[in-house]
């Protein structure tokens, strides 16, 4: 291990997409918080790709793409993608081009995996990034901790794997009750890694914000998940590719016929429609602000330079997840919509049985009945005491892998004020 601190984040970062920009900048903050003369490397998705300011946040980060790397190269393997990766780390010359990506890696005191929905059936190589972190550390005696990980829907024969990999981790920490379930760990159960500081985020130039805001996404997942050049094959033309296209595409204009009659019966005068994910949201956002009446659009880079666009007082209509999170904590009220019970849902149940009172409703915009249009929502977001106890909780699993005590300067509620 090095003289002076190593802390190795492995993060979602750098698709990008915002909540996966947000976890890595809520980690990288509270290292700039607790260890500004500490080393930080970020191993994540693309570095060219990470639009969160993360250099701007700590002084001493670096960003790279190791474990990912070898996740990629992996990906037809599957599952066993986690024996590869964990042969590569034990064995860089198996990867002579990362050699020393791999030697950073095995000398950090800490190698931390935050948070997201990655760990599961859609994309079950990432089992690679677990199996990397346990034969890093086994080679250093570094701490090994996931946080804020959401592990459904699992991948068929996955569990016991899973399972096993997540024992050998110093600190495993996950955000869904399923999650904690697959790991027959109840304590392992606390919140999404944003709730370290749920009210950092937000725009506090909130005042002209639009009384209803829209996020949604495409109904399938896009061809292209990661950036080109990763390695990973594309699906073949074919007519396979073109019924996906065809359903996907069906199920896009239901999901729209419905934010229009919702948007319609909520009165509202102007929408905002949120950017999320810049790449996979580009056509959505198009059909979006067509089929909806006066619209004003919040890029990605907005959010992330200005604040997230909530406030008390509005009605949000959400199929994605962290939106849902950052409203609500605002004091938005909203409608959160599951496009697939197992994972969007999974997801969103996280929020509503910890305290969020959005309304939870599953749209199977594929099915033969048009779904019910939501009434406008009015509860609110989340009670502070529930914000408190979450970023409590959240705050107690980072000083059980870091080991620091509360910072000081935090103002009341426990969260510093925004990010800069």
């Amino acid at each position: 291990m090095s003289e002076r601190p190593l802390y190795y984040l492995v993060s979602t970062a750098g698709i990008p997409n915002l909540g996966d920009e947000l976890i890595a900048a809520t980690w990288v903050k509270y290292l700039a918080e607790h260890a500004p003369d500490a080393d930080v490397v970020v191993d994540c998705v693309d570095p060219d790709a990470v639009v969160a300011p993360l250099r701007s946040m700590h002084p001493r980060l670096r960003l790279v793409s190791t474990l990912w790397q070898l996740c990629f190269r992996n990906w037809a393997a599957g599952l066993d993608a986690a024996d590869a990766v964990r042969a590569a780390v034990a064995d860089p010359g198996l990867a002579p081009d990362l050699r020393d990506g791999i030697a950073t890696l095995c000398r950090a005191d800490v190698v931390h995996l935050t948070g997201g929905g990655f760990l599961n059936s859609m994309w079950p190589a990432f089992t690679g990034l677990l199996s990397g972190i346990a034969a890093a550390t086994e080679r250093s005696g570094g701490r090994a901790a996931m946080t804020g990980v959401g592990l459904y829907p699992p991948a068929a024969g996955g569990e016991d794997r899973i399972r096993a990999l997540a024992a050998g981790f110093a600190v495993t920490d996950v955000r869904d009750t399923a999650s904690a379930r697959l790991l027959a760990d109840p304590a392992a159960l606390s919140c999404d890694d944003v709730f370290l500081y749920p009210r950092s985020w937000r725009d506090e130039e909130s005042a002209d914000l639009p009384e209803v805001m829209v996020s949604v996404q495409f109904t399938l997942r896009p061809t292209a998940l990661f950036p080109p050049g990763a390695g990973l094959s594309q699906p073949a033309d074919g007519p396979a590719a073109a019924a996906r296209e065809r359903a996907a595409h069906r199920g896009m204009n239901g999901l729209l016929s419905l934010v229009s009659k919702a948007v319609a019966d909520w009165g509202a005068r102007e929408v905002g429609v949120l950017e999320c994910w810049p790449e996979a949201d580009r056509d959505v956002l198009e059909m979006t602000r067509r089929a909806l009446p006066r619209t004003r659009l919040f890029t990605l880079d907005d959010v992330l330079r200005r604040g997230f666009p909530a406030r008390p007082g509005q009605a949000w209509f959400s199929t994605r997840f962290h939106p849902h999170l950052l409203a609500s904590a605002a004091g938005a009220s909203g409608v959160a919509v599951s496009l697939r019970d197992d994972y969007y849902g999974t997801k969103h149940r996280s929020l509503t049985d910890h305290g969020s009172p959005w309304a939870l409703t599953r749209c199977d915009v594929l099915g033969p009945e048009a779904p019910a249009v939501p009434p406008r929502p009015v509860a609110g977001g989340y009670e502070p005491a529930r914000l408190d106890a979450h970023q409590a909780a959240k705050r107690r699993v980072a000083e059980r892998i870091y080991g620091f005590g509360p910072a000081e300067g935090l103002r009341p509620g426990g969260d510093p004020g925004p990010a800069s």
